[in-house]
């Protein structure tokens, strides 16, 4: 569909920085991760056309929609020091929806 290609390049040019950048900073002990959201209830999604909204809660295996306040605290855990000795990669936030078939 309409943008998905730039929203592939965005995506995936944003996760190589995570790691490029995790890579140059783990020497000082910075860490560098990243949080990829899937389909959330906020506004823009609210927006969507119901069929689309239904599609996509199909899809995900635990056939809902994640709440803001659940990617929050993906974001928060990497800003904690339970992720002190993580760096460089993705979390994906999706309810399985990256790993379902």
């Amino acid at each position: 569909s309409m943008g998905e290609t730039v929203y592939a390049a965005a995506k995936g040019g944003l996760i190589a920085f995570t790691k490029s950048l995790a890579r140059e900073l783990a020497r000082y002990q910075i860490n560098v991760n990243c949080v990829c959201p899937g389909p959330t209830d906020t506004p823009l999604f609210q927006r969507q056309p119901e069929r689309m909204k239904q599609a996509l809660t199909r899809a995900i295996p635990f056939r809902r929609i994640a709440q803001p306040i659940e990617i929050a605290q993906a974001v928060l855990f990497f800003l904690s020091r339970r992720s002190d000795y993580i760096t460089g990669q993705v979390l994906s936030v999706s309810g399985g929806l990256t790993m379902a078939d």
